[in-house]
């Protein structure tokens, strides 16, 4: 979520008088960079809680991978769709409307009785969640007047949403270990509270003057289509191939080309697809995603290899993955020396390749004994994911034309999302399809523990206790699907890494267009 270059956005909208910022401008960034790190940390904190509210809730591995996803979804279907509510009803209120619903459904979350009732809730969050990152950076460039404070804020508002991603699991951790998985949600509520009273007394309202009407016709295609689509990947790897996959597959294509046909269409389309003529975009448009879907991932269910496979507690488990989200942050520093000697493109593939490098050394780490060696392996994954999603975005701006910033930054920010969620569903219906195809039970295993194992390996545990040769046996088998898992996402990254080589410019400037 770290989009530095979304300066780039200035432009096109500058204002005509230009006023240094005062503490009440400071203070309303620290508001809008709260709400990031809500968001931010809200996509990470429920990791380390699968495997406690699988065994209390009763969720099947479909249900865990709805559960991890809808959020992602929801947001990412919804983000341009909130970003033009926000252009005509003002950007403030409806932050502050986000906001209150962010708390209500947290809320929901914390108390759902079941793992349907959890999805329901997860899915308000994302609707909520999507009225809050448009609003930022709008409000954002709308605050700071002067370029040089305006880049400031901009960065530091990257700092948070990098910085709550790391701040995730080391919460979830700490929580987990002294209350119940709900507490992961309510931890919100306080939150949610300073960033209503603060934001209203020191946020300024701003709206479009002249906004496009909002084609609600495209929004519905657009969520039709992706949930249609992720729903057949799921079912297809759960159930195998049978007519609902069939029929959800042809309506997830066909929601989705109708879409697209719609925007070409459209005077004022929700996302303008005709940036992706240049190649350019679309080049730093696939590296965004391909350097968000491994890790995304590959961290909700990391977090349940470090707790069920290797016995970490819920705090050990947040603070071992601490390596990855770090040095993800790290690469703030690091880019700079390689982007002038390197170039954009080849300092993005350099990030891709690094990370593919780790993904491989981590699927063999998987089986070691000690944590030391997983821990030197998510270090060049974090950091080459921070390297590679930084240029991307900053390139996804620069290769359009000043005008279409806003556009092209608005197409940054669903692929992230949509990366994110897609990441979850298709790495864990992997997961899933190699852990059931590798489970060797011994033979005369009860029927309900192996009914259990057959699910996951949080149903193995559940029901065999963490010891004994049918955990054991669902045990090894996950560590072998996780190892595969690992080098799939390998492979994607380094097929990006050569994208990024010869897609992204070295220098990038939207200028030139």
């Amino acid at each position: 979520m770290a989009t530095p270059a979304l300066d780039a956005q200035q432009t096109s909208h500058e204002p005509t008088q230009q006023r240094a910022a005062g503490w009440r401008e400071w203070g309303g960034l620290g508001v809008l960079v709260l709400a990031v790190v809500l968001l931010a940390v809200d996509a990470t904190v429920l990791a380390l809680a699968v495997p406690a509210l699988t065994a209390d809730l009763g969720a099947t591995s479909n249900q865990v991978l709805w559960i991890g996803d809808i959020y992602s979804l929801a947001l990412a279907g919804l983000l341009v769709t909130m970003g033009n509510v926000a252009d005509r009803i003002g950007r403030k209120r409806l932050l502050l409307l986000g906001t209150a619903a962010f708390g209500l459904a947290s809320l929901g979350a914390a108390l759902s009785p079941s793992a349907e009732v959890l999805i329901a809730a997860r899915l308000l969050l994302g609707v909520a969640g999507a009225t809050l990152m448009p609003s930022t950076l709008s409000l954002i460039r709308g605050i700071f007047s002067v370029p040089r404070q305006r880049t400031l804020a901009i960065a530091i508002w990257s700092a948070g949403a990098s910085g709550g991603a790391a701040l995730g699991p080391l919460v979830g951790g700490a929580l987990l270990e002294h209350f119940w998985w709900g507490s992961v949600f309510l931890i919100n509520l306080p939150v949610v509270a300073v960033l209503l009273l603060a934001g209203a007394w020191l946020l300024p309202e701003s709206k479009n003057p002249s906004p496009g009407p909002i084609d609600l016709r495209s929004v519905v295609l657009s969520l039709v289509g992706l949930v249609a689509a992720v729903y057949a990947v799921k079912h297809l790897a759960h159930e195998g191939p049978d007519a609902v996959v069939v029929l959800s597959g042809a309506v997830g294509v066909l929601g989705l080309v109708g879409f697209v046909r719609r925007q070409r269409r459209l005077e004022h389309p929700l996302i303008d697809v005709e940036l992706f003529r240049s190649k350019a975009f679309s080049g730093a448009v696939a590296v965004n995603f391909a350097s968000v879907f491994p890790l995304m991932g590959l961290l909700f269910f990391f977090s349940q290899y470090l707790q069920l496979a290797r016995g970490s507690s819920p705090l050990q488990a947040g603070l071992q993955e601490a390596p990855l989200m770090l040095s993800a942050i790290g690469a703030i520093a690091v880019i700079g020396l390689l982007l002038p000697r390197l170039g954009a493109g080849r300092t993005a593939a350099a990030g891709l390749l690094a990370a593919s490098v780790g993904l491989v050394l981590l699927a063999v780490a998987e089986g070691a004994s000690s944590y030391l060696w997983l821990a030197l392996t998510l270090v060049p994954i974090g950091l080459g994911v921070g390297l590679s999603q930084t240029v991307a975005v900053d390139a996804v701006v620069s290769a359009v034309p000043s005008e279409r910033a806003g556009a092209a930054s608005s197409i940054s920010e669903t692929a992230y999302e949509l990366a994110a969620a897609l990441g979850i569903a298709l790495l864990g219906s992997l997961l899933g399809v190699v852990y059931r195809a590798g489970l060797d039970l011994p033979v005369g295993t009860d029927p309900a523990v192996a009914a259990a194992a057959g699910d996951s390996l949080a149903g193995a545990r559940a029901a065999a206790g963490a010891e004994g040769p049918a955990f054991e046996a669902a045990r090894e088998a996950f560590v072998h699907a996780m190892q595969v898992t690992s080098l799939t996402a390998a492979v994607i990254t380094a097929v990006a890494a050569v994208l990024a080589w010869r897609m992204i410019p070295a220098r990038l400037s939207g200028a030139a267009h």
